[in-house]
């Protein structure tokens, strides 16, 4: 899959970076969307994909649209074509990784130091989902990246399954245990989202189809495989 079958993604990169320079000269934004479309193909992906690239994209125009949450909306655009830019179930640095790409190539691209920083800390975020109090951005990415929790059980039941395969080389047993040890992670947080409006709309329906998921899973014995994650 290459960028020339997602025109529609690659031009909204191109306006992004764009908006993100603010009228500053740099290099011509395709060729680093055509990178990065490239790696959201890879063939180890299965849930994280482009599609969970344009999913993440329309959350936070949602988001946007309900409240203007994020005060800096383009960085926080950047930072979700890079989160999970660099993806290997079978590591655990993907966030780091992921991170360091951003700031090499946004930085070629032009932005500022500030900005740079902004979006690999972003980027970073993703690891815990859990952003400070009065975190704007960091607050609009998470809610945004963890929507898909909040779907209808049947697109819910859909994204549990892609992640599975994704990790198709992990055993049954240590797979569940993971994964449990994950849905607890969530569930013990005091709000899934963060947002006004994610507060609202999506935190019921997340929490139902969690507790629903962890419920399904039992305890087999097994090494639990730590990063089956959102």
């Amino acid at each position: 899959m290459t960028a020339e079958e997602h025109p529609e993604l690659l031009q909204r990169w191109n306006s992004t970076l764009h908006a993100a320079r603010a009228g500053r000269e740099g290099p011509d934004p395709a060729p680093y969307g055509r990178n990065l479309l490239a790696r959201w193909a890879e063939p180890q992906r299965r849930y994280h994909t482009v599609d969970h690239l344009r999913a993440v994209l329309t959350r936070i125009d949602e988001l946007a649209d309900q409240g203007g949450e994020g005060g800096e909306l383009e960085l926080v655009r950047l930072a979700a074509w890079f989160h999970d830019a660099v993806y290997r179930p079978d590591r655990s640095e993907n966030e780091e990784r992921s991170a360091v790409l951003a700031e090499k190539a946004l930085t070629e691209a032009g932005l500022t130091p500030h900005e740079v920083a902004e979006v690999a800390r972003l980027v970073r975020l993703t690891i815990t989902h859990d952003p400070a109090p009065g975190d704007l951005n960091g607050e609009t990415l998470c809610d945004a990246d963890l929507a898909i929790l909040a779907t209808d059980p049947d697109t819910y039941g859909g994204y549990v399954a892609a992640v599975r395969e994704e990790y198709g080389f992990v055993p049954d047993g240590a797979f569940r245990e993971g994964r449990a040890a994950i849905l607890r992670q969530l569930l013990g947080l005091p709000r899934l989202f963060r947002t006004p409006y994610g507060a609202a709309v999506w935190e019921e329906r997340a929490r139902e189809n969690l507790e629903r998921e962890l419920a399904e899973l039992t305890d087999t014995p097994g090494t639990a495989c730590a990063e089956a994650a959102p």
